[in-house]
């Protein structure tokens, strides 16, 4: 199958993976905003080797998405070659593995990040994905993380051991696992990356702003961008970022402009998941309302709505 990451002009802006956000409609609407490549939820390797209902379920997209990249997390590279089988006959365009979750649950049981105190483990998964399938195969890791010893483990250290395996593209999120997701960007951690990985490399982390994205950029000479949190309610971003670095101006969309922009988004919630994802999405909502005047007012009515009627009546009576 063809490396679709060698065929997209650079610079890439990527919809980076985040748990209960990148869903069908979400990808599908960054897609139609400018996202090159959108990355799926996390998803278990385990729960697809043992064919749990839910999590098959994560595996649904529409063309419209692709490139999609499902990201997978787990820590058993016997269950990751199945995985690998089960998500190439689903369509999407590339499998990724994820080495860079912090949250609590994941690394609680040994993942995500915490993996990559052990990088033979990280050696092994990687290479049971890239043997069980044509897919291309990418990996997301942080800059770092303190091993039980109190010794550094870098990005640098992971790449110099996964050197001879196929990776197609690596997402580096540019803060370590014990900052979180605040604190200096590590920019020339992502930069000397370069010199150990010669796929693309996509710097993640900080970029809320058409000048971050430039910023993030130019000090990491990566081949693009991973955005995560700075779509929160602005999926028009990767519009934003390509005008800004093809023009150095970029346009804010009106309010009439957006209150279209949630309603598309709360038809396709309704199309991919029913009903409940208008629940789900009632966290988009308050992020799209954020910094309105009367933004307090709207949160408490639109963690209630239940149908596309209930938001089409709030969006009526806000005038931005």
């Amino acid at each position: 199958m063809p490396n679709f990451w060698q065929q997209i002009n650079k610079p890439i802006l990527a919809l980076a993976p985040m748990a209960g956000i990148t869903d069908s409609a979400f990808r599908q609407l960054c897609r139609l905003y400018g996202a090159d490549v959108v990355y799926s939820e996390m998803t278990s390797a385990d729960g697809l080797f043992f064919e749990g209902k839910k999590t098959l379920e994560m595996l649904k997209f529409e063309k419209a998405e692709q490139p999609l990249v499902v990201q997978l997390f787990g820590k058993d590279p016997a269950k990751f070659g199945e995985a690998a089988r089960i998500v190439e006959k689903s369509g999407a365009g590339g499998i990724d593995i994820n080495f860079g979750c912090p949250a609590r649950k994941v690394v609680g049981h040994g993942g995500g990040v915490t993996l990559i105190r052990d990088l033979n483990l990280c050696y092994q998964l990687i290479k049971q994905t890239i043997d069980n399938t044509k897919l291309p195969v990418s990996v997301k890791v942080r800059t770092s993380i303190k091993s039980k010893i109190g010794k550094k483990v870098t990005v640098i250290d992971f790449l110099k051991k996964m050197a001879d395996l196929p990776i197609s593209a690596v997402m580096i999120h540019g803060r370590s696992y014990e900052q979180g997701f605040s604190g200096e960007i590590d920019y020339q951690m992502i930069k000397e990356a370069g010199k150990y990985f010669k796929g693309t490399i996509l710097a993640n982390g900080g970029v809320n702003s058409p000048e971050d994205a430039k910023e993030l950029l130019k000090k990491t000479k990566a081949d693009g961008l991973g955005l995560a949190r700075g779509t929160y309610g602005r999926p028009w971003l990767f519009q934003q970022i390509k005008d800004y670095l093809k023009t150095g101006k970029f346009e804010e969309p009106s309010w009439p402009e957006k209150k279209q922009i949630i309603l598309k988004h709360a038809q396709l919630a309704l199309k991919t998941k029913g009903e409940h994802g208008l629940i789900e999405l009632r966290k988009h909502l308050l992020w799209y309302v954020k910094g309105l005047p009367n933004a307090s007012d709207l949160r408490t009515e639109l963690v209630r709505v239940e149908s596309i009627k209930d938001i089409e009546k709030i969006l009526a009576e806000i005038h931005g």
